[in-house]
C-alpha cells in the first residue's frame, strides 16, 4: 500500500520545543508511546523515559513541561490523525449514511500502519487512547487546559461527526452528544471487551477483526436508532388536516 504523508497540526501550547523538529524529539515521542503502553500512564515517568533513550531528564524538559503535557500532545496527535483518516476516507463519498459507516469504522480500526510517521506507532497509540484517553480531561485543571485549546482537536473530530449526523437528520436535537457518544463508546467498549466483558455486548472473541465488526454493529445501531427515532418524531409532529399529515409552506 502506498504511504500517505500526513502533516498534523498540534497545539504549540502542549510543548516547549516542537519535538518533530529534532531527532531527539522524535525519539522522545516514539519511545514515550511504547513506554506508556508497557507501564501505564501512572507508572510512566521522565526518568524512566530518559533511561530508555539514553538521555537525561533535563533534555526531556526542554521539549515538554511535564509528562501530562506530553500525554496531551500524544492525544492531540491521535485526534488529528483520526480526523485526517476520516477526511481521506470521505473523499468522493456523497451518501451521508455511507459517510457515517466509514467514520465508525475509522473510530474502531487502528490498522492504518502506512502513514508516514515512522516515529509514532499509531496502533500502539490507539491502544493507549482506549485505555488511558479520558485521563486527559477527567481531572481538576480541565477548565484551564480547555482555555489553552488543548482539546480543540477532539472538538474538531466530534464536530466532523456531528455534521454528518445533521446531513442524515437535519433537525436532530443532539448531534454533538451523539457524536461524542460514538467516540467514547467505541473506546470504552474496546476496553470493556478486553478487561470488563460483562459491561459490553461484544462477544468474547480473541480475533480483533471480529471484535471490531461486533463493535461496528453496535455503534451503527446506536447512531441509526437515534436518527431514525428523530426522523419519525418529526413526521408524527407534523400538523394534520382531516387526519392526513400535511407540511406547512412558508408563504
Amino acid at each position: 500500500m502506498k504511504k500517505i504523508e500526513i502533516n498534523l497540526h498540534i497545539n504549540p501550547k502542549t510543548y516547549v520545543k516542537n519535538p518533530v523538529t529534532t531527532d531527539l524529539g522524535k525519539k522522545i515521542l516514539e519511545n514515550s508511546v511504547i513506554l506508556i503502553d508497557e507501564l501505564g500512564l501512572e507508572d510512566f515517568s521522565f526518568r524512566k523515559l530518559a533511561i530508555r533513550i539514553s538521555s537525561t531528564e533535563s533534555s526531556l524538559y526542554r521539549y515538554f513541561e511535564n509528562k501530562h503535557y506530553l500525554f496531551i500532545y500524544l492525544l492531540n496527535w491521535y485526534w488529528e490523525w483520526t480526523s485526517t483518516r476520516i477526511d481521506l476516507k470521505l473523499i468522493n463519498v456523497k451518501e451521508p449514511e455511507e459517510k457515517l459507516k466509514l467514520i465508525i469504522r475509522t473510530l474502531i480500526d487502528s490498522s492504518m500502519k502506512n502513514a508516514d510517521s515512522p516515529f509514532i506507532d499509531e496502533e500502539i497509540l490507539h491502544r493507549i487512547v482506549v485505555r488511558e484517553g479520558t485521563k486527559a480531561y477527567h481531572h481538576k485543571l480541565v477548565d484551564t487546559e480547555n482555555e489553552y485549546g488543548f482539546f480543540l482537536s477532539y472538538k474538531t473530530l466530534c464536530k466532523k461527526i456531528s455534521d454528518v449526523i445533521i446531513e442524515l437528520s437535519h433537525n436532530h436535537q443532539y448531534p454533538k452528544t451523539l457524536a461524542s457518544t460514538l467516540v467514547e463508546t467505541a473506546n470504552n467498549n474496546l476496553y470493556f471487551a478486553k478487561h470488563l466483558p460483562r459491561l459490553t455486548d461484544i462477544k468474547e472473541e480473541k480475533d480483533p477483526e471480529v471484535i471490531n465488526d461486533d463493535l461496528f454493529q453496535i455503534l451503527h445501531h446506536l447512531a441509526m436508532s437515534s436518527i431514525k427515532n428523530r426522523n419519525e418524531n418529526q413526521v408524527e409532529n407534523k400538523p394534520k388536516v382531516n387526519g392526513n399529515k400535511i407540511e406547512l409552506l412558508n408563504l
